[in-house]
C-alpha cells in the first residue's frame, strides 16, 4: 500500500491548481485521472485559446443555491493573482472583450505553465488510473484503483462535472459526494446552445452562421452579446449565458434592435424615408439576407409610408421583443458548464473541506458553483483550487 499526505482526483484546472499549491507547501502529493491526458478542457476552451480568468471578476458573476459560498476563495485567489502566475511563464495574452483574458497563441501555454508548476513542486501525476473505491480510515482515506490500493491524509475531488462528456466528463465526483453523506443538488447543462422546434427552425437553418448583436432577456436576467443562428437553433454568447437563467418551457425575449427604441426607430425611418421599402432597411442593420428573410417571414415588407400606426407597433414589438420558447438545450454533449452539484452548505467556504467527512475536500465545477461566460469558471477553479490547498 502506498500512502502520501494528498491524493486528488481529477487533473482539470481545480485539480492542477490544487495540486501545484498543496505541493509547493511541502505536501506530498499524487494527482490522479481517469483520462488519458491532463487539461483537456482547457485544451479546448475559448475556441483553442483558453479564456483563462475574467479583470471584472466579482461574486455576482456566479450562481448558486448559496450565493455568498464563492466570496471568500475569490479574495484570497483573485483574477490579479492567476494574471501574475501567467506573467511569471512569459505567457502572451491580450484582453479579448468586456475583461475577458485569452491567450494570444494557444491553450496548451496555461496547460504547460500548470504543468511546469506540478514538476517544479514535485506533483506526481499519474493518467489513465482509475478508481474502483474509497473508504474512511482513522489516518484519512484508503483507495483501490488501478494503480494498487492508495491512502492519504486528504482527500481533494477535483472531477468536475457532466459537461461535454467525449472529453471524459463523468459523474463520479457526485457520487463520492454521496457517499460521505453529501446532498447534491439536481444538475442540468449550463452555457449551451438552445435547440428551436416548430417554425422557427427554418429560420434558423436559413439563416445558419448569421451573428447579431441583440440584448437576451429570461427570468429577470438580461445579457447583451451576439447570438448565432444555426442549423439546430441559437447559439453564441448571449444565448448561452441566459441559457443558465432558462428552464424548460421558459420564454426568452430577445431585442434584434438593442442600440434602438424600435418604435421610436421605425416611425423616424416612415417620416424621414417614406419610399424606402422596410426590407431596405432593415438591410442597414442585419446582413441583407436576414433582412430578407425576416421581411418575408414575418412581415408584409412594403414601402415605410404605408404602414399603418398598428402595423408599425407590430413590426416594432417582433423586432425589439421577438418571444419564443426554446425547445431545449444541446444537453451536457456541447456545455461548457454544469449547474447545480455538490451542496455548498456542507462545505466549508473558506477550506473547501466537507463538513460531513473531516479531510475531504470539493473543488471546481463539482460544487454547485457556475460562472458567468468569458473567463469565470476558471477563476472559480483557480480560487477553489488554491483555497483547499492551504489546508489540505
Amino acid at each position: 500500500m502506498r500512502s502520501t499526505d494528498i491524493i486528488v482526483i481529477g487533473a482539470g484546472a481545480a485539480g492542477l491548481m490544487c495540486a501545484m499549491t498543496a505541493a509547493a507547501r511541502g505536501r506530498r502529493v499524487l494527482l490522479i485521472d481517469h483520462a488519458n491526458k491532463p487539461g483537456k478542457k482547457i485544451l479546448m476552451s475559448g475556441g483553442g485559446r483558453c479564456n483563462f480568468t475574467n479583470l471584472y471578476t466579482e461574486p455576482s458573476n456566479f450562481l448558486s443555491q448559496n450565493p455568498h459560498f464563492c466570496k471568500s476563495a475569490l479574495a484570497r485567489y483573485t483574477q490579479w493573482d492567476f494574471i501574475e502566475l501567467v506573467s511569471k511563464h512569459a505567457v502572451p495574452y491580450h484582453e479579448k472583450k468586456l475583461g475577458q483574458l485569452f491567450c494570444d497563441n494557444k491553450s496548451s501555454d496555461i496547460l504547460g505553465l500548470l504543468l511546469s508548476e506540478c514538476e517544479q513542486t514535485g506533483v506526481e501525476l499519474r493518467m489513465d488510473t482509475s478508481v474502483q473505491q474509497i473508504d474512511k480510515t482513522e489516518g484519512g482515506y484508503q483507495l483501490q484503483t488501478s494503480l494498487g490500493t492508495l491512502a492519504c491524509a486528504s482527500l481533494v475531488v477535483a472531477t468536475g462535472g457532466l459537461s461535454i462528456p467525449t472529453l471524459g466528463a463523468t459523474g463520479f465526483g457526485y457520487q463520492i459526494a454521496r457517499q460521505f453523506g453529501h446532498s447534491v443538488l439536481p444538475t442540468r447543462a449550463g452555457l449551451v446552445p438552445f435547440t428551436i422546434t416548430d417554425q422557427l427552425k427554418e429560420l434558423c437553418g436559413e439563416l445558419s452562421g448569421t451573428s447579431v448583436d441583440a440584448l437576451v432577456s429570461c427570468n429577470d436576467s438580461s445579457f447583451r452579446e451576439n447570438i448565432l443562428f444555426t442549423h439546430r437553433g441559437l447559439s453564441g454568447p448571449a444565448i448561452l449565458q441566459i441559457s443558465s437563467f432558462w428552464q424548460p418551457g421558459d420564454s426568452v425575449e430577445i431585442n434584434l434592435l438593442p442600440d434602438h427604441d424600435a418604435l421610436g426607430w421605425l416611425q423616424q425611418q416612415q417620416s424621414e424615408r417614406p419610399n424606402s421599402e422596410l426590407k431596405t432597411l432593415l438591410g442597414e442593420v442585419f446582413t441583407k439576407k436576414m433582412a430578407n428573410l425576416l421581411a418575408e417571414q414575418w412581415f408584409v415588407s412594403k414601402p415605410m409610408k404605408q404602414y399603418t400606426p398598428g402595423e408599425l407597433a407590430a413590426v416594432a414589438e417582433q423586432l425589439g421583443n421577438w418571444t419564443l420558447v426554446p425547445a431545449g438545450t444541446e444537453g451536457y454533449r456541447t456545455a461548457e458548464v454544469t449547474l447545480g452539484g455538490v451542496d455548498t452548505r456542507e462545505v466549508s467556504s473558506k477550506t473547501m473541506e466537507s463538513l460531513k467527512s473531516p479531510g475531504l475536500y470539493f473543488v471546481g465545477e463539482v460544487l454547485d458553483v457556475s460562472g458567468h461566460l468569458g473567463g469565470f469558471n476558471f477563476q472559480w477553479a483557480w480560487a477553489s483550487g488554491y483555497a483547499a490547498a492551504q489546508f489540505a
